[in-house]
């Protein structure tokens, strides 16, 4: 059964250059094959994304722009964390409750996951989520 302590922060390789830098996620960064790619932006002030947790899909949560908080939970312990560097992600494995919050001003909030969407993989009410944690224990 998946728990707080397999969500991991990974680094992600920064090429500095005078010009800029270029970040790159390739498969040694995450350990899962890329299905699909999508953005969280223009997040109104005091909104909350997420909110669900995936059955089977991983995801990998990266803030290309500005900061915003992560709230995950396991069903038994919860943690927060803050993602606020272009360079580092957050590796969130299947059978983790998320909720995104506290999205400053300009924040661009990139998911790279390991399957297609389906709607059936989603555990979208909380109730729901800790019904399927007490079947797996």
């Amino acid at each position: 059964m998946t728990t707080i302590n397999d969500i991991k922060i990974l680094k992600i390789p920064k090429i500095h250059d005078t010009r800029g830098n270029l970040s790159v996620i390739e498969g040694e960064v995450i350990p899962f094959p890329i299905k699909r790619v999508y953005y969280l932006y223009d997040v109104p002030s005091g909104a909350e994304r997420g909110g669900h947790s995936h059955q089977k899909q991983s995801e990998f949560l990266v803030a290309l722009s500005g900061s915003f908080d992560v709230v995950l939970t396991d069903g038994n312990e919860q943690k927060t964390v803050t993602l606020k560097k272009p360079d580092e992600g957050l590796l969130i494995p299947n059978g983790i409750w998320r909720e995104l919050n506290n999205f400053s001003s300009g924040s661009v909030c990139l998911v790279v996951a390991s399957d297609v969407f389906d709607e059936a993989d989603y555990l979208r009410s909380y109730k729901a989520f800790q019904l399927s944690k007490n079947r797996l224990s």
